[in-house]
């Protein structure tokens, strides 16, 4: 008597022509100091990294550097360089900067002020918080504005890199904007990613698949919880 026919349990692959990005956010910043604003670029508050951010980075290399990456992207802003600097040395890859990976601008809080208004419970951080949008803060990027960039930004990466594997080192707000943008959530749902830290995307075409968000084991110690590849 013959076997029945079987079909093992589905496993994800990229679909042809699709783009995956893996989305790092910048490692730990230098800490702001009452009276001592970051410099800026652009008009966006530019520190450089902590000591902290810079261990991260290189763990994060260390996770990262087997993988078949195609390019790596940063921000115009130096702590996405800084995070990204390990990696493209292990890879032997050239960095390419991506202007719209910026972070979103806070106006009248850049410079190292949104910290210290979020600290203290500002009402307009209470209200920024409650009401999911960046630009309740006086001067910052309009909602709608943010949201194209980002949308661009993204678009961009994965039209210049299909059936590839990319790194996009950038922010905290933008990656929150792309993961909303992917999944149809609120604007904040996915706000609060840890420095370092590894979320992933598929573009195919307009479809923008969540694979992970957050991920974090490559900063943990005990080896229990080394990291899976990511493809």
């Amino acid at each position: 008597m013959s076997e029945p026919e079987s079909y093992r349990q589905y496993r994800y692959e990229r679909p042809p022509g699709a783009c995956e990005i893996v989305l790092v956010r910048h490692g730990e910043s230098a800490e702001a100091k009452v009276g001592q604003p970051f410099p800026l670029a652009d008009g966006h508050g530019d520190p450089e990294l902590h000591p902290e951010g810079r261990a991260q980075a290189e763990k994060l290399a260390e996770r990262l550097q087997h993988e078949d990456i195609a390019a790596i992207y940063v921000s115009t802003l130096r702590r996405t360089a800084e995070t990204a600097a390990p990696l493209a040395a292990r890879t032997g890859i050239e960095v390419r900067v991506e202007p719209d990976l910026r972070e979103v601008f806070l106006g009248e809080w850049e410079g190292g002020v949104f910290r210290e208004r979020v600290s203290e419970l500002d009402p307009i951080a209470v209200r920024m918080f409650t009401e999911e949008r960046w630009d309740v803060i006086p001067g910052a990027e309009p909602a709608a504005v943010f949201a194209k960039r980002v949308r661009d930004a993204v678009t961009r990466i994965a039209d210049a890199n299909p059936d590839s594997l990319v790194v996009a080192f950038t922010h905290g707000g933008v990656i929150g904007r792309i993961l909303s943008e992917a999944t149809g959530s609120r604007p904040f749902a996915f706000a609060g990613s840890d420095n370092c830290s590894v979320s992933h995307i598929v573009v195919t075409g307009d479809r923008w698949t969540v694979r992970r968000f957050n991920d974090t084991t490559h900063l943990r110690s005990s080896l229990s919880h080394a990291p899976e590849p990511l493809t």
